[in-house]
């Protein structure tokens, strides 16, 4: 027992000296331990989130490619088959072309005056169903991209809010099949509803541009351009504006009540659906100054292919020295029911979706979403 006292006080120091560094030691190790455990579980709950997120990211785009698929192969051409049976409808001239074919037949069954007022008749509308199908392929084949665009970016939206769990974006769509059916459903509305007042403007625009064309004027390439490019610039100015926007969708009041109370309080109205959310953000697309520049390009664009394909048409002749308007007429009234082709054949659809700023306003439409 001495001798341990003795070397106790003669070597106390470096006891509790080895004794503390060996301790410090076992406490940093420890220390250092503890951190490794919680860096790898940190690593392992991150790599966790990336999986999720990936999955996510790849059903979000699997559902908003099935959207896609739907818009272009059965809600276009769907509605492009409807609008050619309508412009058919509205816009039929064989009884104009039979009476005119009879009255050469039978020179005495028709006046002059008669033939005069058929032929400026037939001008008038040979152009209106070419312009007003110029226009409905144009705004419908935008339209409906809109729609898409405007389906993909909520889904989106509503995935990045959490609320898209892969058990949830199984169990339950985020946007309800119901409304999402009902809003491309809308792609219908201006052939069911929208026809009658487009065509009569249409034409109260042809009627306008066309007074001062007769029928032995000579058409060229360039004459033909500037005459459609003029209705459809008068047609798309007459009226308020953007009036034309009430041929694509319905004037709803309850959609000017949500859109004025969304732009000076916050409120939101009672029975506000995701379906009133969907066709006001669609009128706000519609309505923007840069969808106005899309639609202005678009359509001179197919204006430029159509111009194009008419002069092929007639050979080449109407390149430069051009036709007589009475000769052109047929070739223009056939064309205007051609535009409207189904959309897998039809080449001014092509023309419109290879337009690059096209392409640039819906990679905008769908990346540009709003922070509520």
């Amino acid at each position: 027992m001495l001798s341990l006292r003795d070397l106790w006080r003669k070597h106390k120091r470096k006891i509790l000296v080895t004794a503390g560094v060996l301790g410090s030691g076992y406490l940093l190790y420890k220390l250092y331990n503890a951190q490794e455990r919680s860096l790898a579980h940190l690593e392992r709950e991150l790599a966790s989130e990336r999986e999720n997120d990936e999955l996510i990211k790849a059903q979000l785009q699997d559902h908003f490619e099935n959207i896609q698929r739907i818009a272009e192969t059965t809600t276009l051409p769907h509605a492009m088959h409807y609008l050619s049976n309508r412009l058919a409808e509205e816009l039929d001239l064989s009884l104009l072309t039979e009476r005119l074919k009879k009255g050469k037949g039978q020179p005495n069954s028709l006046s002059s005056s008669e033939k005069l007022e058929l032929w400026d008749r037939l001008k008038i509308l040979s152009f209106t169903r070419m312009v007003v199908s110029v226009w409905a392929v144009t705004m419908l084949s935008l339209y409906i991209r809109v729609q898409v665009n405007i389906l993909g970016r909520h889904l989106y939206i509503d995935t990045a809010r959490g609320l898209g769990s892969s058990h949830l974006l199984e169990d339950a769509d985020l946007i309800e099949r119901v409304n999402q059916q009902k809003y491309l459903a809308g792609a219908d509305f201006l052939a069911s509803y929208g026809m009658p007042v487009l065509i009569s403007n249409m034409q109260a625009a042809a009627t306008e541009v066309l007074k001062g064309k007769h029928l032995m004027d000579f058409f060229n390439t360039t004459v033909l351009h500037e005459t459609v490019m003029q209705i459809l610039d008068m047609f798309m100015s007459m009226g308020s504006p953007h009036h034309w926007v009430d041929c694509l969708m319905p004037e709803n009041s309850r959609l000017n009540e949500i859109s004025t109370a969304s732009t000076t309080e916050n409120t939101i109205l009672s029975g506000f659906t995701k379906f009133d959310q969907l066709m006001l953000e669609t009128k706000e697309v519609l309505t923007s100054a840069e969808f106005g520049s899309v639609v202005e390009v678009s359509l001179k664009a197919v204006v430029d292919a159509l111009v194009e394909d008419l002069s092929l048409q007639s050979g080449g002749s109407n390149q430069t020295s051009g036709m007589p308007l009475a000769k052109l007429l047929p070739l223009i009234a056939q064309t205007g029911l051609s535009l409207v082709d189904e959309p897998s054949q039809n080449k001014f659809i092509k023309v419109i979706q290879s337009v690059p700023e096209v392409e640039l306003f819906f990679t905008f439409l769908y990346a540009n979403m709003p922070s509520s």
